[in-house]
């Protein structure tokens, strides 16, 4: 009886962390590498909080990313106002779209 109570228990721990299982086994690239093939790119502003946010939590996860200042490059400009700009940040994950500093709508589009 033990012994079932402890491979139930086993097969219940590996199902709730499943998604860290396949990261070690890496059946799952981790979010870095992710971002890495996706291509993160940041438009903001150097005087935006938000936008500095954006460039902590990024760190903080290891997340790279390029970032264009839309003050400071008119073909950075151009591309934000292309997306449909009409704030910062904002960032492009792959073909996603992440506007404002939302840490759940970043790792949503790295999943």
């Amino acid at each position: 009886m033990g012994k079932r109570i402890f491979v139930l228990l086993a097969v219940l721990a590996a199902w709730q962390h499943w998604d860290r299982i396949e990261t070690f086994l890496g059946l799952r690239p981790t979010p870095q590498v992710v971002a890495a093939e996706a291509g993160v790119v940041l438009y903001a502003t150097a005087w935006c909080g938000y936008c500095a946010k954006t460039r902590s939590f990024l760190a903080e996860q290891g997340i790279p990313y390029t970032e264009i200042d839309i003050e400071k490059s008119s073909e950075g400009r151009r591309a934000y106002e292309a997306l449909d700009g009409r704030g910062v940040p904002l960032l492009t994950i792959g073909s996603t779209v992440v506007r404002g500093y939302d840490p759940a709508g970043i790792k949503a589009a790295l999943h």
